[in-house]
């Protein structure tokens, strides 16, 4: 009887565990390789479903399997820890991926390409410059406070006053600090042309993609949060429905139900964090912005006059993650539906034709 082999790999730096089988549950072969004869091996194996972890490096492998004619899954790394068996280990982590790959309901993680890969790691060289401007600064707040400057908060505002504080001679800051002061500074510069330099690289390479330009109709959704989205979702059909997309990004409400009694507590957070603090920094700022728009006496469309009322009757930070889950939605919609986003569509779907 034909059997499909199923060959489990625990990818790691150096060495790889590989678990092949032919039959459900059963283990015939291990086979421990190194990185230069990983490729080899495959390249001389027979067609087979290779199953991997989506962690490090699991996105490149995939792709070069791919082109030596094995099925490649990448399985969420989170669920397949739940079949563990005994001690960690490369051999236990390696049957555990079996395990998993049997379960139907586990979903699989699509392969994304090098042009997906190139944008979300330029957001993390990004995030990274952003954590290393974030850290200069504080560190020359804590210096000149220890000399009785104290320097207002926010980086604009932070960095005129380190340089005032630098340039007046009348104040106690010591003279063998200033010139370590002034190369700091000059550090903070540069990590902020970099960060610049980042985005512009992101505007250009998405300025001819067409679900990046409809994303960024959506308020609270920037050239970031747009390019984000497009780099990590990558193909949006395989989310049914719009809560669909919430949950994965963690923006529902995590339940812990019995019985006839159903509990919804706070949102899951589940997902990638960084997409998740992208959709409700906008969703903040949409917020901000529906306010301004009461403000100069024009009213707000359908879905900003929404989140006003939430916020009325929530308050402001549940209104801002209450929105940050619309806008996954509404994300979803715009993507998935091809159309261009309308903040009074339903108002206007339900209008007669004229």
């Amino acid at each position: 009887m034909d059997t499909t082999t199923t060959v489990s790999v625990d990818l790691a730096k150096n060495y790889f565990e590989l678990a092949i089988s032919t039959q459900a549950g059963v283990i015939e072969r291990r086979e421990r390789l190194s990185r230069a004869r990983f490729l080899r091996f495959f390249s001389n194996y027979p067609a087979s479903t290779v199953v991997m972890e989506g962690c490090g490096s699991a996105h490149y492998w995939a792709r070069c399997l791919r082109t030596q004619g094995h099925q490649v899954r990448l399985l969420p790394a989170h669920h397949v820890q739940r079949y563990v068996r005994g001690n960690k280990t490369d051999r236990a982590d390696a049957a555990a991926l079996l395990e998993a790959a049997r379960c139907a309901e586990i979903r699989c993680i699509p392969i994304k390409s090098v042009d997906q890969q190139v944008v979300q790691q330029l957001h993390r060289l990004r995030q990274q410059y952003q954590r290393t401007r974030t850290a200069r600064v504080n560190q020359l707040r804590g210096c000149l406070r220890e000399f009785g400057i104290f320097i207002p908060q926010g980086i604009a505002r932070g960095l005129s006053a380190v340089r005032a504080a630098l340039q007046c001679a009348d104040n106690e800051l010591p003279d063998l600090l200033r010139p370590h002061i002034g190369e700091l500074l000059q550090e903070v510069d540069v990590l902020k042309m970099q960060i610049a330099r980042i985005e512009r690289t992101l505007r250009e390479l998405t300025q001819h993609d067409p679900v990046v330009h409809r994303l960024l109709q959506i308020p609270g959704i920037g050239l970031l949060g747009a390019t984000a989205l497009r780099a990590a979702v990558g193909d949006i059909t395989r989310f049914a429905t719009g809560r669909e997309l919430a949950c994965w990004l963690g923006l529902t409400a995590r339940e812990h139900s019995s019985g006839e009694r159903r509990r919804l507590g706070s949102i899951s957070k589940r997902g990638d964090p960084y997409l998740r603090t992208l959709l409700v920094h906008g969703a903040r700022s949409a917020l901000v912005a529906a306010h301004r728009t009461v403000l100069a006496g024009h009213s707000p469309d359908r879905l900003r006059a929404w989140a006003l009322r939430t916020e009325q009757r929530r308050g402001i930070n549940k209104a801002t993650v209450a929105f940050a889950n619309k806008l996954a939605r509404i994300v979803w919609a715009t993507w998935a539906h091809e159309r261009t986003f309308n903040g009074d569509w339903q108002r206007s779907a339900l209008l007669p034709e004229s």
